[in-house]
């Protein structure tokens, strides 16, 4: 069987990212023999680094993060009895009698004779030519992603973006969730490239976004230890005049990125230039087939897209190929995928794979949409505030709502509405939003003060009772809160409840805990720090003696030679008292260590 299936696959897939592997799924339920082959350790695709939560509707995994994703598909594809995956396995060719594959771990090439062949294999990151981009310490965005998210490695402490469409805006947000520093993000044109919602997430980081910026040149002699950006004038070119340095030692490139078509060029497929897409991408049809019969293509190897519709597009083309291979009639499931297609790419956010599509032949309608203005009211009640104004196409919000007081509609880039009448202020939403884009807030809290719920996803997790700092849209500390509660959530998406002054109720949407500082020794033989000293003053122990025998300050190998002026300068300075008025420790013999046989009575025993 397994022969039959490297050798004569009915079905060969390559590339085993959410294309791949939602094409040999359904092939797989409808008998097809596959073989899937992916270059990577594990199957997943660019999935298995994706961290963030995914926009989309339920059947396509909305509000769960891409390593989740990957983790379901992956899974389903192991229990299929009719796909065979290789992993470390490359394929070289596609030749007219045959396709080469490499297997990286057995260091051996060998053909295969598929009858249809799926290529899914992604796409690679775009780079730029600037001075210094030889430099260690340059990277692209998905390579960063791969270190921080998969293998827990942060290649440097301070971080410049090149780049805010989505995957420039998601890696400052999760390089921020590592503990790294994110100087600045620069965009070349004058707006931001990704969603508002995650633009609206690093800038309550106090993360900057600079638009008409670019990227001069590159700082450092053996690695990057600095980075030179100007704004650009209407072409584009950096103005001199405004150049300034930055002081980073790692610079991030999420440029875009370009279609791998190689594989298909070789099979004879015919190449088209869509800037929109991506660059060069294979001609194909609606069902994904290209100028080659036997030849399909999914996912950013067709157009840089989202992985919901790499998924569809996977779909598609497997349900086209499996009608062909067992001579049935799918149309009804081709039709409702492409329906569903239609709808994603229907929103302003699409626009531009639209056009790209139009130029291949392939016609989708774009929808008007309207802002909606929500009107909360009902200052005593707890109510989610939702500040998602861009269509999208995302519906969690709605889906997960149990008395269903969130409409989006039958198209899923409507901007959710909001009936508060039916509203229990659970914060479901909340933790399921995955642009972190609902907030909840009850005015009336107590007193002249509102309770703010804000969506929180870092490491400590504030507790009841901790002092945090309540950050505006813009990352700017305008206030302290307290906690009052803490809702922790299956999905990481925890919600924090502060209590804030009633006239910043709606500013506040982040907080941060305090910067924490090394600890200030004042006894490191028995580890007694300046806070321990102030908190035992506070509880009554004001003279040293007593400072001394409740904390065992001076108690240690020193005795007390380092300890006791700094614990009666901290005497003096917290009580107020001179010096004169306290008493210095009371020294005891020995006034340094000795050994204990050193002390025994008696000479010493001789023989």
């Amino acid at each position: 069987m397994k022969m039959e299936h490297i050798e004569r696959p009915e079905l060969l897939i390559i590339g085993g990212g959410p294309a791949g592997l939602s094409a040999a799924i359904v092939a797989s339920n409808h008998g097809v023999r596959t073989l899937l082959v992916d270059e990577g350790v594990k199957l997943g695709g660019q999935l298995v680094k994706q961290t963030h939560k995914f926009f989309g509707d339920e059947e396509f995994y909305a509000s769960k993060r891409g390593f989740e994703i990957a983790d379901i598909l992956v899974d389903e594809v192991k229990r299929s009895p009719n796909v065979l995956t290789l992993t470390q396995t490359s394929v070289i060719g596609i030749y007219e009698d045959a396709v080469g594959v490499y297997d990286r771990t057995k260091e051996k090439v060998f053909s295969i004779l598929p009858g249809y062949i799926l290529v899914a294999a992604g796409a690679s990151e775009r780079f730029l030519s600037f001075p210094g981009n030889d430099l260690p310490g340059i990277y692209g965005a998905g390579a960063v992603q791969t270190l921080v998210n998969q293998y827990g490695v942060l290649p440097g402490k301070r971080f410049l973006i090149v780049g805010s469409g989505n995957i420039g805006l998601i890696l400052a947000y999760q390089l921020y969730q590592a503990g790294a520093d994110v100087v600045a993000i620069v965009e070349i044109t004058d707006r931001i490239g990704g969603y508002e919602v995650h633009a609206a997430k690093v800038k309550r980081l106090g993360i900057p976004v600079l638009t008409n910026h670019t990227l001069v040149r590159a700082i450092g002699q053996e690695r990057v230890r600095g980075a030179v950006i100007a704004k650009v004038d209407e072409h584009y070119s950096p103005i001199p005049s405004t150049e300034r340095e930055l002081v980073v030692d790692v610079i991030c490139l999420a440029v875009g990125l370009v279609p791998s078509v190689e594989l298909v060029m070789q099979a004879g497929a015919e190449l088209i230039y869509v800037n929109e897409l991506g660059g060069y991408v294979p001609r194909r049809d609606f069902r994904m087939r290209t100028t080659v019969d036997n030849l399909f293509v999914a996912g950013d190897l067709a157009g840089i897209e989202e992985a919901t519709t790499a998924m569809i597009e996977g779909k598609i083309a497997a349900l086209t190929i499996v009608e062909e291979l067992r001579n049935l009639d799918l149309s009804e499931e081709i039709e409702r995928l492409q329906k569903k297609l239609s709808i994603f790419r229907s929103g302003p956010t699409s626009e531009k794979v639209r056009r790209g599509l139009e130029k291949m032949g392939i016609h989708y309608e774009g929808v008007s949409f309207q802002n909606v203005k929500q009107t909360p009211g009902l200052e005593h009640k707890l109510k989610p505030v939702i500040e998602c104004f861009q269509p999208i196409p995302c519906n969690p919000c709605e889906t997960s709502c149990p008395t269903g007081a969130i409409v989006v509609g039958d198209n899923i880039n409507n901007p959710p509405k909001i009936d508060y009448e039916k509203c229990t202020g659970c914060g479901i939403c909340a933790i399921s939003c995955p642009g972190l884009a609902i907030f909840m807030i009850q005015e009336d809290y107590t007193g002249n003060r509102s309770l703010i719920g804000v969506p929180y996803e870092f490491l400590p997790l504030p507790q009841k009772g901790d002092v945090v700092l309540a950050l505006d849209r813009d990352g700017n500390i305008v206030s302290n809160a307290v906690v009052e509660k803490v809702i922790k959530s299956k999905n990481l998406t925890n919600l924090v409840y502060i209590s804030i002054d009633r006239d910043l109720a709606h500013s506040v949407r982040q907080i941060v805990m305090p910067e924490s500082k090394p600890a200030s020794y004042v006894c490191r033989c028995e580890d007694v720090t300046v806070e321990d000293v102030m908190r035992a003053i506070d509880a009554g122990f004001t003279d040293y003696e007593e400072l001394r025998r409740y904390l065992r300050i001076g108690m240690g190998p020193c005795g007390g030679r380092t300890c006791s002026s700094l614990a009666l300068n901290l005497l003096t300075r917290k009580t107020g008292r001179s010096p004169y008025e306290l008493r210095p420790q009371i020294s005891r013999p020995p006034i340094f260590p000795v050994p204990f046989a050193s002390l025994k009575g008696g000479e010493e025993d001789e023989g």
